[in-house]
């Protein structure tokens, strides 16, 4: 496709009982977005994936009449929908209140603890690097929670003094071996999604709460994953810790 990145599926062939990814994202619809077509294609190669989402979603509606009481459950809902859709393995939820995730201790250990409860091969989430490009300001919650996810594979998820209340609840340790980050400005790796094109849409369509005149908004989304050969790639920075 001339683009000079890496242009597989999935990296290498690990052991089926590696074969786990965990994506942190901060908000419901998040992970569509950045890597849908990406878990379905390896989980049709046996991987698992499993979604941590870190915000409630309650600040995801401008609708007077919609209220964070309603919006919460509706976003959940909609989440769980829409992995159903990519079979995604399992989604769990953080709760952080939307639009004010912040780096702190209870936040990265609660991100430590899945981490070493899935232990996940590989780890997707946001660039925090991407804080501008010439058409959008990336969300503060995107960026704390990249920042907070590559904090928690390397080095706490992996080191043993490391919040020691998640070795009394039986979590040891875990060494991650490979990091993806979307929207990243210095991307390195690529997965042709073009063959799962239609199921990415159809699981961020689950998200009705968030778009209106989806058709319309779906032609711009199509133009931001499109090649001129015509594939679509999602693109990743991916970080492979060999230590």
């Amino acid at each position: 496709m001339g683009t000079g990145l890496d242009s597989v599926h999935e990296p290498g062939q690990q052991p089926e009982d590696v074969k786990r990814a965990l994506v942190v994202a901060a908000h419901a619809d998040d992970a569509e977005f950045g890597c849908a077509g990406t878990a379905v294609l390896w989980s049709r190669n046996g991987w698992e994936f499993y979604y941590l989402i870190c915000t409630d979603g309650s600040k995801g509606s401008d609708n007077p009449d919609m209220t964070p009481e309603k919006l919460v459950p509706l976003r959940r809902d909609e989440q769980r929908a829409a992995a159903q859709v990519l079979g995604v393995k399992d989604v769990f939820f953080l709760d952080y209140v939307d639009g004010t995730l912040a780096y702190t201790p209870e936040f990265t250990r609660d991100v430590v603890r899945f981490i070493r409860r899935i232990k996940p091969y590989a780890v997707f989430s946001h660039d925090p690097n991407q804080i501008v490009n010439n058409m959008f300001i990336n969300h503060p919650d995107h960026r704390c929670a990249g920042t907070v996810a590559l904090d928690a594979v390397y080095p706490i998820a992996r080191n043993r003094p490391s919040f020691p209340e998640l070795l009394d609840e039986g979590l040891e340790p875990h060494k991650t071996q490979e990091v993806y980050l979307w929207t990243a400005s210095e991307a390195n790796f690529e997965v042709d999604i073009t063959e799962v094109l239609d199921l990415k849409f159809r699981a961020l369509r689950q998200h009705q709460s968030q778009f209106e005149n989806f058709d319309q908004r779906a032609e711009v989304w199509r133009e931001r994953f499109s090649e001129p050969d015509g594939h679509f790639l999602e693109r990743f920075r991916r970080i492979q810790l060999l230590f």
